[in-house]
Formats: structure tokens, C-alpha cells, sequence
């Protein structure tokens, strides 16, 4: 199994890059965990507490479950990967039966901060794109997606996600194998991630 770790701050464009990687990979080889799926339950917390989780700390994730899951897939073992809610701030009860593929994407903010998580990535990404570009499509999901309103999305992001990417995001791009700025030049970038998981399966 390959394990490819894909970082960078909210909105850069993870997601992007994730489908640029898999695109020309048949589905079957190619498994993803998410460290939103990850968030920790809080389940005991009332709706208006759970509101005040700074979720982009770490300690709003659940690391050990994570690595735990990861370590499983490496020795070939299915998990089953929590599904979380963004409306309820908090996990549903309800689980995603995940299977070992010959690629595995751990993709996440906070992924690379976690020493134990971060030396199971055979290729550690960064994805980069600028704060103003982050901030557009952070307020554009969480309006859309998320149902969140302007003022919460910007009150979030100055009080919590912008001071939570300087202290603990953007030093992990100094952990990465490949860094890849999100814009229309990223295509070189992808196509040497490519390269090398054909090099390393095929």
C-alpha cells in the first residue's frame, strides 16, 4: 500500500488536487480517509457548547482513532470511518466501511502535525494557495455546504482559523515531500505525484 498525506489551510484546494491525483487511477486502487471524519465525538456536549469547539486546534481531533485506523488499512484490515456532521458539529453515529487499496489519501489541515500520523505517509503533500483565496472559498462552502451564515464564517476565521494556521498548519510545509500551489500552474506538480505512484505500483 501506498499512504499519500495531502495538507495545506482551510480552502486551499485539497480536494482539487485529490481528483487531479486519482483521476486517471481506476477507483478500485484508491481509498481516502478524511480528518473530517475524525473530528472528536461530542455527543456529551449540548448543540450551543458544541458551537464553541475551536475545531481547527488539534486537539479537536481524534488522532489516536485516526493513526489507529491508518495502521489497520496498512496491515491489509477494513475500518470503518466515522461519519461527521457539520450542521450538528459533531459525528452521527453512523460509520463508512473503508478497505485497503493499493493507494490510501489521508487528506486533512492538521494531518502532518501528528508525528505518529505523519511517518505513516510514504509522499507528504502541501497544498498552498494564498489567505485571501482561502478565505473566498472557505466562505463560499460553509454558506453553501455547511449552512453557516457571513458573520459566523468571518468571526470563525479571525478568531480561530486564521491564528490556528499560522501556530499549527503552515509550519507542516516544511515536512513535505511536494509542495503544490493551488492555481493553474499545478499541473506539472500533479503530474510528478503520478509519476510517482506508477513508478512505485504499476
Amino acid at each position: 500500500m501506498l499512504t499519500i498525506g495531502i495538507a495545506g489551510g482551510t480552502g486551499c484546494g485539497k480536494t482539487t488536487v485529490v481528483r487531479q491525483i486519482t483521476s486517471e487511477l481506476p477507483d478500485a486502487e484508491v481509498g481516502i480517509l478524511s480528518q473530517d471524519s475524525y473530528y472528536r465525538d461530542l455527543s456529551h456536549l449540548p448543540f450551543h457548547e458544541r458551537c464553541q469547539i475551536n475545531f481547527d486546534h488539534p486537539s479537536a481531533i481524534d488522532f489516536d482513532l485516526l493513526e489507529t485506523h491508518l495502521k489497520q488499512l496498512r496491515a491489509g484490515q477494513p475500518v470503518q470511518q466515522p461519519v461527521y456532521s457539520f450542521q450538528e458539529h459533531n459525528r452521527t453515529g453512523k460509520t463508512l466501511l473503508t478497505v485497503p487499496r493499493k493507494v490510501m489519501i489521508v487528506e486533512g489541515i492538521l494531518i502532518m502535525s501528528h508525528p505518529g500520523i505523519r511517518d505513516l505517509f510514504d509522499i507528504k503533500i502541501y497544498v498552498h494557495a494564498d489567505s485571501d483565496e482561502r478565505l473566498i472559498r472557505r466562505l463560499k462552502r460553509d454558506i453553501s455546504e455547511r449552512g453557516r451564515d457571513l458573520t459566523e464564517v468571518l468571526e470563525r476565521y479571525q478568531s480561530t482559523l486564521k491564528p490556528m494556521h499560522t501556530e499549527f498548519i503552515e509550519p507542516t510545509k516544511e515536512f513535505a515531500d511536494i509542495i503544490i500551489p493551488n492555481n493553474k500552474y499545478n499541473t506539472v506538480a500533479v503530474d510528478i505525484v503520478r509519476t510517482i505512484i506508477a513508478d512505485k505500483l504499476f
